[in-house]
């Protein structure tokens, strides 16, 4: 049997969304715990993930310009609330079992597995834009614990520059499950 994450790829929108709504626009140059996106950049970016994954439930992702980065145009917060929304709309309208064309990760993918994915992108993304506008990231115990469960599924090969997560880092002993998140998937959580 199937799990259904689709109501927890919801929850790591509204904490992603949340984050977001506290962008002011002079923080929109501000580096981000990813070096190679400043915040303006980790904001198109997710818009274009939402969009590609969007598409790709449709059965349209297979084009890679689809999941190229988004458009914020004069409101960071509403092209993030907006792309959320059409994702979370494509996503309930596909059965989990259904093939994706998901061509970053160079591939198809079962529907169930894509939502895996967009959930961690979201949970991590939601902590690089907290970290980059010193405000607290709290994500939910569940959505820590089915991120872990995902993260740790991302082969080495994966990992590293110009791949999709950076190499993971150690986590120090005792480190809270959150923190293991983010060291799995190479950021260092006393980034600032």
């Amino acid at each position: 049997m199937t799990t259904d994450l689709r109501p927890l790829d919801r929850a790591a929108a509204e904490l992603y969304l949340s984050a977001v709504a506290q962008v002011k626009p002079d923080a929109l140059a501000r580096p981000t715990p990813c070096p190679d996106w400043t915040l303006h950049g980790l904001l198109r970016h997710q818009v274009g993930q939402d969009r590609g994954f969007a598409a790709a439930a449709r059965g349209e992702g297979d084009r890679l310009a689809v999941w190229r980065g988004g458009d914020l145009g004069d409101d960071p917060y509403a092209a993030a609330r907006d792309s959320a929304d059409l994702v979370a709309r494509a996503f309930a309208d596909t059965a989990l079992d259904a093939d994706l064309a998901l061509p970053e990760l160079g591939g198809r993918f079962p529907a169930a597995l894509a939502v895996s994915f967009h959930l961690v992108d979201l949970v991590v993304h939601a902590w690089d834009v907290a970290a980059a506008i010193g405000v607290p990231w709290e994500p939910a115990d569940d959505l820590v614990e089915a991120s872990l469960k995902v993260a740790a599924l991302v082969p080495e090969a994966s990992r590293g520059p110009g791949e999709s997560f950076a190499a993971t880092l150690p986590a120090p002993d005792g480190a809270a499950p959150k923190d293991r998140l983010l060291t799995l998937l190479g950021r260092d959580p006393s980034w600032r």
